[in-house]
């Protein structure tokens, strides 16, 4: 059990909103820190919208975002879009929130890639702890192997990561794979995964589980291999199911997606962890084709392929769907070999170090900093 507090924690929790993996964890996380403390949670785009609807109080702030052109993130759109947007919402966002937040003084923030949050931290010098897993970019060291020709994306990926949530006393970091550390203050722990996935009874279907971006190419693909797939995730996608051929196109479904996971023989993604790591705690083999410029998603894949749990490819053809179906026998006996119960790992961990990190920095003191902080000088 994780050291208890003489009185609840007040905890800023802070949600990255580009993706919903940081939405799905984060909403694991915050469920379990409910329960014994007062948690106020931030988060932008998908994140907020989805949170909104399942926590107590969830305020809404500006996050940056990703520039898109056929499946591609494109760096300098990205840049352009990103001062655009916190030029035009930056300011006022800032200005709602923060003297509210003060008011309430947190005793610590948490972060899940999310910056204002952190930089609240910072400014106010209460506790951070960072979460997530695309801090493995930053606090561990990666071969070359892992890295290949990508040096450049792995690079400008790893100064990201290490600029969005700077000076944190503690980095958990949610993973797989188990790369070396390269830095102090970090704690490697297992994914943390949805409760239906924890509670979900795995069984070796017949079928492949697609989460597609909508992109003609795998699609075509994966019609040509003539093995059934139901796909999902493809923007715009059918509101009921519609059956062609060995395809079936599923509309967006939480059991029914849970559910088509649980009983797959294997799954066809891109290389984002959430998905990834549901398909390793159930054992589900992964073909996984990273999106382009993003080094993140390459780098899951490629250590996902390492430990044998499937592929990582550029691309999708026949021939290598075809190749990981024969292939499925050798990845389900490495999935085997993986070991986790649940999310009790992490969220321990979590809980004793944002504990720790409270009772280091009294609430007294930082309220006469932000106090020093007021006065004008």
């Amino acid at each position: 059990m994780p050291p208890q507090p003489e009185r609840q924690l007040r905890v800023l929790y802070g949600v990255n909103g580009e993706g919903m993996g940081h939405a799905t964890r984060s909403e694991v996380v915050i469920d379990s820190l409910l329960a014994r403390h007062d948690v106020r949670v931030v988060a932008s785009g998908a994140a907020f919208r989805f949170l909104r609807e399942r926590l107590p109080r969830v305020d809404r702030i500006f996050g940056p975002t990703f520039a898109l052109e056929q499946g591609e993130i494109r760096r300098w759109a990205t840049v352009r879009q990103n001062l655009r947007l916190a030029r035009d919402e930056l300011p006022d966002t800032i200005r709602s929130w923060a003297d509210e937040v003060d008011d309430w003084e947190p005793d610590v923030v948490i972060s899940d890639f999310e910056p204002l949050a952190g930089a609240y931290a910072r400014l106010t010098r209460t506790p951070l702890i960072a979460v997530g897993n695309i801090n493995a970019l930053d606090r561990c060291r990666h071969d070359r192997e892992i890295v290949g020709r990508e040096r450049e994306d792995y690079l400008l990926a790893r100064a990201v990561a290490h600029s969005m949530v700077p000076g944190a006393v503690e980095y958990i970091v949610t993973t797989f794979f188990r790369p070396p550390l390269a830095r102090g203050a970090t704690t490697l722990v297992p994914p943390i995964v949805r409760p239906e996935i924890v509670e979900a009874r795995r069984v070796r279907g017949d079928h492949l589980v697609v989460y597609s971006s909508g992109d003609e190419a795998p699609i075509e693909a994966l019609r040509a291999a003539g093995i059934r797939c139901l796909v999902y995730g493809m923007r715009g996608g059918p509101t009921e199911a519609v059956v062609e051929g060995n395809l079936e196109f599923r509309p967006q479904s939480g059991e029914g997606f849970v559910e088509a996971l649980r009983t797959a023989r294997g799954v066809v993604t891109g290389g984002g962890f959430s998905l990834l790591s549901e398909a390793v705690y159930l054992g589900k083999p992964i073909l996984s084709v990273p999106l382009r410029g993003q080094f993140e998603q390459l780098m899951n894949a490629r250590y996902a392929e390492r430990l044998g749990y499937g592929v990582c490819a550029p691309r999708v053809s026949p021939e290598l769907v075809r190749d990981f179906v024969q292939r499925l026998p050798e990845f389900e006996s490495s999935l085997a070999t993986y070991r986790q119960s649940g999310n009790a790992v992490a969220l321990r961990a979590i809980e004793e170090r944002a504990t720790e990190a409270a009772a280091a920095a009294p609430r007294e003191l930082r309220r006469a900093r932000r106090e020093a902080r007021r006065t004008p000088r």
